[in-house]
């Protein structure tokens, strides 16, 4: 693509729903894995993993952990809600997305899950679209004993006992995610045992994936959409790490668009410090919205599953590998039939030394 300007409309294609992945495989890793890292793509499973990254490379895993962050209530007067939790704050408080008849007042209390009642703050964000409760108590243990997981709108079934193990990553430490870095359920003992017998490292990093991440980009001008933000933290440990993997030639590989966004997000932090070339540990916010011509300073390789038509994700990973490039994988995995989204197939990607225009 030649244009130096693209739109929403530049990122749609047609999925048959036949491809959207309901349930996870069997088994983690017996998903399959379209290696686009060569001008062809290359139908392979994710245990071919370990065989297709190097002795020495580095691969940056994201430990969030995904709350049971759904709720079902009613208000006094019967009403019913149902309430997405999209940060867990101090004082017992939380910010969450409600669903409601009709928009439940400011001092008011929803009764939620016939156990605990919750106190309406007010609205909050950007936008004012969320809300501000004040739960009885701490709200990851009530969330924990009452509430569901939350399951991406486009899987149809409520949750299950399959769902609230393997909507989670085997390595899922920091509870605060409502939505899991998908690429990485894929991981199991198998593959990361193969992983450190082949003499790949792994290196940590904290981003609590937002209910934003399903918000859909509304206008055709992708530079007026704002992103949700998220909190991540890049750890003193990992930035050493990837320093000392760039000192011997090896590539930093990112399990997933959120691990991606973290490293990126600190990268970018410091060139804005004054400090190019570095990156910046320590926790912080992160609006970063990656889209073709994005300066790309420490990912190296991606692994990644599909994504929306439209989404921001897609986005990211055109920009990652290159428009035309990442929308002719696309088409493949169709044709293949891979499986499509959360609980769908992987791909690991190459970053295109040669950006896309902006």
């Amino acid at each position: 693509m030649t244009s130096t300007t693209f739109t929403l409309g530049d990122f749609d294609f047609s999925l048959p729903s036949r491809l959207i992945a309901q349930n996870p495989t069997a088994e983690r890793s017996a998903s399959r894995l379209l290696d686009g890292t060569g001008a062809l793509p290359v139908d392979r499973g994710f245990r071919d993993l370990p065989a297709l990254l190097a002795p020495g490379d580095l691969l940056v895993l994201n430990d969030t952990r995904v709350l049971k962050a759904r709720l079902y209530g009613e208000k006094p007067t019967g009403g019913s809600v149902e309430a997405l939790v999209e940060r867990v704050l101090p004082n017992h408080e939380v910010t969450a997305q409600l669903r409601a008849s009709k928009s439940p007042r400011p001092g008011s209390t929803i009764r939620f899950a016939g156990a605990f009642d919750a106190e309406v703050l007010g609205r909050t964000g950007p936008d004012g679209s969320m809300y501000h409760l004040r739960l009885p108590g701490d709200p990851i243990a009530l969330l924990e004993q009452h509430g569901h997981v939350p399951l991406p709108p486009y899987i149809t079934h409520g949750d299950t006992q399959i769902d609230r193990e393997r909507y989670q990553t085997l390595f899922a430490s920091r509870p605060g995610a409502v939505a899991a870095p998908t690429a990485s359920l894929h991981f199991d003992t198998l593959v990361l045992r193969a992983l450190a017998q082949r003499g790949v490292l792994t290196a940590r990093i904290t981003l609590h994936v937002g209910a934003g991440t399903f918000q859909p980009v509304r206008t055709a001008s992708l530079s007026e959409h704002r992103m949700h933000s998220e909190w991540y933290d890049v750890p003193a440990e990992t930035v050493a790490a990837i320093a000392a993997a760039r000192a011997c030639g090896a590539r930093v590989v990112a399990a997933g668009t959120t691990a991606l966004r973290a490293l990126e997000s600190a990268a970018l932090a410091a060139a804005q410090a004054g400090q190019d070339d570095a990156i910046a540990a320590g926790a912080r916010e992160t609006e970063l919205f990656i889209t073709p011509g994005f300066h790309f300073r420490v990912v190296d390789r991606l692994i990644t599953n599909f994504h929306l038509p439209k989404s921001t994700l897609l986005m990211l990973a055109c920009a990652f590998a290159g428009y035309e490039h990442t929308m002719a994988l696309y088409h493949h995995a169709i044709e293949a039939r891979y499986r499509f989204f959360s609980y769908g197939d992987a791909m690991l990607l190459e970053r295109r030394t040669t950006p896309d225009a902006a």
